[in-house]
């Protein structure tokens, strides 16, 4: 191995000054350029703090050496890695018969960089079956609309954008607080090309009734004569519902659910990214979007936006479902759960707040300021106040309709314990009583709203 003296002559760590926001004439030795990066990324919050994000920051060291040993694979090369091809196949088998479908061996699916993809996917399959219908009925195929949540995830604003397609919003109220069939008819019509419905919402975590929206959509149907198809935007609760409410509805179980997509880097227990997208079965997915690539005398089919794209994540994947099995995942989102409820039970004991929602569906609540706290101070203060204690909370109004409504949202992600759930019940406390006794403005940089500016 070449000594340190016998390198090319390159510039220290030391000589480098500011950060380099152009490419340097010369580049620094590996150990310095290795340590400019790591000393800015430990400028970063850390991981085990933040409540904030859904996205996985742990797993155990196993899956940390198998990650270092696949990361170069490239999972759209399947001529080249045949076996991660298999197990990707194999994994979307598992989430079949996980989803319920009739027949998970004619179920088709496909892993995407995170649900985002997923749901693009999805969108397209419904599009491209609602203009194949029109067109065999001799019927226009323009302005097709998507009905969803106002709640629901922005990745469905991009679908439409991208795709052309008309997102119809039902605006979520006090009364009702997810999409659940209510006044349903008013937005759908023969131009629908399905109805999106979400297990585990971003703003709040809860779940949105599926068989509920079923059932509306069977009755617009007997009335109207318009068969609208659903896709469970899964992104949170496809990992989370199987093992909490195995009894619970929203699944392949209801007839109308064509599509499911869940985030393997959320509550599947996997680094980012990786998603997963499953048809009830294969007449779902339009022929003409799959692509087949031959590999070893066989044909593997593929289906997605990106093409060259880590294969090492589905390989953890697989790895999680071999490691902890059906009562694993129970346990590990169970005791998530447990935490959750206890924290949410906690927050709101200190008196300023009142839940939006409780953590009874994914691990997950919201809450916001209780209805006339005298208090000068509103969650975007608590949010700075919490960050100097080194939490992640996020502060932000719930979507149309209810912009009026300010809550901040916690997830309880693997690894966070009931320590130190204590522990941050205990920074939330002092937070608190500084904020009560605070008669000057706080800073909030990116444009938070602090109650002390107007």
């Amino acid at each position: 191995m070449a000594s340190r003296r016998s390198r090319p002559v390159v510039p220290s760590r030391a000589s480098v000054g500011s950060a380099p926001v152009r490419l340097p004439d010369l580049g620094l030795d590996a150990e310095d350029a290795y340590e400019v990066v790591h000393d800015e990324a430990m400028l970063d919050g850390n991981a085990r703090l933040n409540l904030a994000t859904f996205v996985g920051t742990w797993m155990d060291r196993p899956a940390d050496r198998l990650y270092a040993e696949t990361r170069q694979k490239n999972l759209i090369d399947k001529d080249e890695y045949p076996a991660t091809a298999e197990i990707e196949d194999r994994c979307g088998r598992i989430l079949a018969a996980l989803w319920r479908a009739p027949d998970p061996e004619r179920a088709i699916a496909t892993s995407t960089v995170g649900s985002s993809e997923a749901c693009m996917l999805a969108g397209m399959a419904f599009k491209r079956r609602w203009q194949a219908r029109r067109r065999a009925e001799g019927r226009s195929t323009d302005r097709p609309n998507l009905v969803l949540s106002s709640a629901a995830q922005v990745c469905w604003e991009k679908f439409a954008n991208y795709w052309e397609v008309e997102p119809r919003f039902v605006p979520i109220t006090e009364d009702h607080p997810t999409l659940d069939g209510h006044d349903l008819e008013r937005y759908v019509d023969e131009r629908t090309i399905g109805v999106v419905v979400i297990l585990g919402v971003t703003y709040t975590g809860m779940y949105e009734p599926v068989e509920q929206v079923a059932a509306a959509l069977d009755r617009i149907q007997a009335t109207h004569g318009l068969d609208v198809p659903i896709h469970v935007d899964a992104a949170s609760g496809g990992f989370v519902a199987p093992f909490l409410q195995p009894e619970l509805p929203w699944d392949f179980r209801v007839g109308r659910v064509h599509s499911i997509n869940a985030s393997g880097h959320k509550f599947g227990l996997v680094y980012p990214g990786v998603g997963w997208v499953v048809w009830r079965d294969a007449g779902l997915l339009p022929e003409e979007l799959v692509f087949r690539v031959s590999y070893l005398g066989g044909d593997m089919p593929t289906f997605c936006l990106n093409f060259s794209r880590p294969g090492a994540q589905v390989l953890l994947q697989y790895y999680t479902f071999l490691h902890l099995g059906h009562e694993g995942f129970r346990r590990v989102h169970a005791t998530a759960q447990d935490v959750a409820r206890g924290l949410a039970a906690g927050i709101a004991g200190l008196g300023p707040f009142e839940l939006w929602s409780d953590a009874e569906d994914i691990p997950v609540f919201a809450y916001r300021m209780r209805p006339g706290h005298p208090g000068p101070w509103n969650l975007y203060d608590l949010s700075a106040v919490l960050r100097q204690y080194g939490w992640l909370v996020p502060t932000y109004p719930m979507p149309d309709d209810l912009t009026d409504t300010t809550v901040q949202r916690i997830v309880v992600r693997n690894g966070m314990s009931h320590d130190l759930a204590r522990k941050f019940l205990e920074s939330m406390g002092e937070a608190v009583e500084h904020l009560e006794r605070l008669d000057r403005p706080l800073p909030h940089p990116g444009g938070q709203r602090s109650a002390f500016h107007h």
